[in-house]
């Protein structure tokens, strides 16, 4: 008897709960958490690509020691997006997500030009340290666009969320802390060049 009289009360409750649950009531701290990941996963691969600069540089100098303005080019803007100290609300900063979209995008446009110099060097092209961190980059690159997809699928999602019905009463209830989420917003030329810079072929 008891047993029942438990179950009469706790049926209402788990009604309830699922009701709730069906109404989206975890969306926003579920698609803030996907949002987060996503965008971990851009700020690695851009790290990645940093990371090689320094020896794709100095490989390209041992064979075009001369070519100093765009070498320079090259490790000054590995140097700004190495040095940018990102801040915790970085993806609700719209000043400092600016900034970072802007350092890395210099660092593509110095990077494509880089390239561009060493179709005139057939040594360069030729040898072997070079084609292995050719490989490399473009592999990162192809991370950088696959990440970068990602997480705009993943703010697009998120960011809808807390505009739309029944999200916009969550957030006002329950989340009032989250913030829409800043979001890539290169020129579609640009986009294009950087997805398509890894199909450039140098051999």
């Amino acid at each position: 008897m008891n047993l029942m009289r438990g179950l009469v009360r706790f049926f209402p409750i788990a009604v309830l709960l699922g009701l709730l649950t069906g109404c989206g009531i975890n969306n926003i701290p579920t698609f803030d958490e996907e949002t987060t990941a996503k965008w971990s996963q851009v700020v690695n691969q851009y790290k990645r690509r940093a990371d090689l600069i320094p020896n794709l540089v100095k490989t390209v100098q041992g064979y075009a020691s001369h070519e100093k303005d765009v070498l320079t080019q090259v490790t000054e803007a590995r140097a700004k997006v190495s040095q940018m100290q990102l801040p915790p609300d970085v993806l609700s900063n719209p000043d400092a997500f600016k900034s970072f979209e802007q350092n890395q995008s210099q660092l593509t446009s110095a990077l494509s030009r880089l390239m561009l110099v060493v179709e005139r060097y057939p040594d360069l092209k030729a040898s072997q340290n070079f084609l292995a961190l050719q490989s490399q980059l473009e592999g990162t690159e192809n991370r950088i666009s696959v990440a970068r997809r990602d997480y705009i699928e993943a703010v697009k999602v998120y960011n809808t969320e807390l505009r739309t019905i029944p999200g916009r009463w969550w957030r006002d209830f329950l989340y009032p802390e989250a913030q829409p989420k800043q979001n890539f917003s290169v020129a579609e030329d640009e986009m294009k060049q950087i997805e398509k810079a890894p199909e450039v072929q140098f051999n």
